[in-house]
């Protein structure tokens, strides 16, 4: 604590000095907003549930206990780029029907008020989307192939335009989630890559046609499995699928016989410098996480996360994006959080700063 307190009054003063010598400058407006830092890595967050959290009556504090916007804490740890899911027609529940086109839009516009770069993260469901499971939407439904390649493109643009009339400009587009095994099923399954690619190129289309400088990621989960991105990349460039950026998630927590980061670290290295070397592509973590109760070692490897992304050549490591850091354990009974049960960020969040 008297070693937080330090920080606190340290930063406070430097703070003072700041306003002495820029206050004459006036402010910068909310919605124009700049990151503060001039660190070119994104250091991110996904906090798609913020909404239905903020609806819940969840409260937020700082590390003095302080109240305030969740946006606030993410940005004085560091956190310097917002992710946000959309998906097709997600429940209207009041308290979980979350992440829809508006709400998606209304986020991307705090976020940018906030001085953050933004990611959208198209699951082209109405629900959760990964390796496991990618259900069509509902509306989807039905549909023959060519419609339904419309159809995703309709709604990709749909989203980008509605994103741009509010005046944002996404950095990063995601066009699927964890897409390892294909997307919209049955028909974009991996099992014809033929039809996953042109459902892919479809969704990069809509985006470049809307937003031509937005980088768009196709994104697997294993970031440490080698074998596993050559595979998959190998036959998406057969394919001829279309993309900008390598987005991977890494969950040491989630790996079979390697909980402890510490023995696939080296992996992830390993393979982040490949994609780069084999693809000609940037990398991303698009998704990071550990377990809210080891908050030291969770510390270490989001910092050691950072440390092999900044050494992936030729500044080709963009950034690395921790997935709901806010998402205290109890709220969500999610173990992967970096917020405690008193409302407070761990000291994990802060090997962003």
């Amino acid at each position: 604590m008297k070693h937080c307190l330090r920080k606190y009054f340290v930063a406070l003063i430097a703070f003072s000095l700041m306003s002495l010598t820029s206050g004459c400058k006036g402010e910068t407006p909310a919605d124009t907003a700049t990151p503060t830092t001039t660190d070119s890595l994104a250091k991110g967050a996904d906090i798609s549930w913020l909404p239905q959290m903020e609806a819940s009556g969840y409260k937020f504090y700082n590390d003095l206990g302080v109240q305030e916007d969740c946006f606030k804490i993410l940005k004085d740890h560091g956190i310097n780029s917002i992710r946000l899911r959309t998906w097709v027609n997600p429940s209207d529940d009041p308290a979980s029907g979350h992440c829809s086109k508006d709400e998606t839009v209304a986020m991307a516009v705090r976020a940018q008020k906030s001085g953050m770069r933004v990611m959208i993260d198209f699951h082209y469901s109405d629900t959760w989307t990964d390796p496991s499971k990618q259900v069509k939407p509902k509306a989807w439904e039905g549909l023959n192939f060519e419609q339904l390649k419309q159809a995703l493109y309709d709604y990709t643009s749909d989203v980008m335009t509605t994103l741009k009339t509010a005046g944002v400009t996404p950095e990063w587009v995601q066009v699927g989630n964890e897409i390892t095994n294909g997307m919209v099923y049955p028909e974009g399954s991996f099992a014809n890559w033929s039809q996953l690619a042109q459902l892919i190129n479809k969704g990069y289309d809509a985006v470049k046609a809307v937003s031509p400088t937005t980088k768009v990621i196709l994104h697997v989960d294993q970031g440490n499995n080698n074998v596993r991105f050559r595979w998959w990349f190998d036959a998406a460039k057969t394919n001829g699928a279309k993309y900008d950026v390598i987005g991977m998630s890494y969950y040491p927590y989630w790996l079979d016989g390697s909980p402890d980061y510490t023995l696939s670290i080296g992996d992830l290295g390993t393979n982040l410098n490949d994609m780069v070397s084999r693809y000609g592509k940037e990398v991303m973590v698009v998704e990071v996480g550990g377990d809210d109760t080891k908050v030291q070692n969770t510390y270490d490897m989001l910092t050691a996360v950072q440390k092999k992304m900044r050494a992936v050549p030729d500044g080709k490591g963009l950034g690395v994006f921790y997935w709901e850091p806010e998402g205290a354990r109890s709220w969500s009974h999610y173990a992967l959080s970096a917020w405690g049960d008193d409302g407070k960020p761990t000291a994990a969040l802060n090997a962003f700063k």
